[in-house]
C-alpha cells in the first residue's frame, strides 16, 4: 500500500453506501481506531468508546435496531406480509454490512463539557474515516433515531442515562466509490475581518 498524504486523503475520502461482504481483520481495525485516538481531546479525557458488531454479533444489534424503530413508530408492528417483508429487507441490508461500530461516550451534565466531549468524538470519527481510507476501507457515518432511544441502549448493554451514543459507523471494503460531488467554494463561506 502506497501512503498518501493527508491533504489528498481529506479530498479523496467518500462516504460509502455499498460494501463488499469481506470482513476486515482485527489488527487493521485496531490500527484504524488507534489513529482515531490521536484526535484532540479536552483534558485528555479520550471520551470515545466503541462496540464493534460483526459476523454473528450483528444479529442482536440489528434486532435491537428493528425493535427500536417499531417502538418509535418508524416501522409498523403489524403482522401483515408487507410489514414483514419491509422488516426482512431492512435486516438483510444491515446484516450485509460487514462491521457496525457504535461510538458512545459518558453523558456529561453541563452543556460546555458535553460539547467538548462531542467535539472530540467528531474529531475521532473523522480520523478513523481518513485512516480507513488509507487502507482501502470505506465508512458511512450514521446518526439515526434509535441512537436517542434509551431502551435501545439498554438492549445492547449500555446504561441509557449514563452514556450518549454519538454515531454508528458502517464499515467495509467499498463495493462502489461515489463520484466527487465537489464542495461549495470556501469564499462563499469564509469572511475575513481585519479591522
Amino acid at each position: 500500500m502506497m501512503p498518501i498524504d493527508i491533504l489528498t486523503a481529506i479530498k479523496a475520502r467518500r462516504s460509502i453506501h455499498n460494501f463488499k461482504r469481506d470482513t476486515i481483520d482485527h489488527a487493521t481495525l485496531r490500527e484504524i481506531f488507534t489513529y482515531g485516538s490521536y484526535a484532540p481531546t479536552h483534558y485528555m479525557k479520550e471520551p470515545w468508546n466503541i462496540k464493534l458488531y460483526e459476523r454473528n454479533g450483528k444479529v442482536n444489534f440489528v434486532d435491537a435496531i428493528i425493535a427500536s424503530y417499531q417502538r418509535i413508530g418508524m416501522l409498523k408492528t403489524a403482522d401483515d406480509q408487507k410489514t414483514q417483508n419491509m422488516i426482512e429487507s431492512m435486516k438483510k441490508f444491515l446484516l450485509h454490512i460487514p462491521h457496525h461500530a457504535l461510538i458512545y461516550f459518558p453523558n456529561e451534565e453541563g452543556p460546555v463539557r458535553y460539547e467538548e466531549e462531542y467535539a472530540a468524538i467528531c474529531a475521532f470519527i473523522q480520523n478513523i474515516q481518513l485512516a480507513a481510507w488509507e487502507y482501502g476501507i470505506g465508512m458511512l457515518w450514521t446518526i439515526t433515531p434509535y441512537m436517542h432511544d434509551k431502551r435501545f441502549a439498554e438492549d445492547i448493554g449500555l446504561e441509557g442515562d449514563m452514556v450518549k451514543i454519538a454515531a454508528v459507523m458502517q464499515i467495509g471494503y467499498p463495493e462502489k466509490i461515489p463520484r466527487d460531488k465537489g464542495r461549495t467554494p470556501i469564499d462563499n463561506k469564509l469572511e475575513f475581518i481585519s479591522e
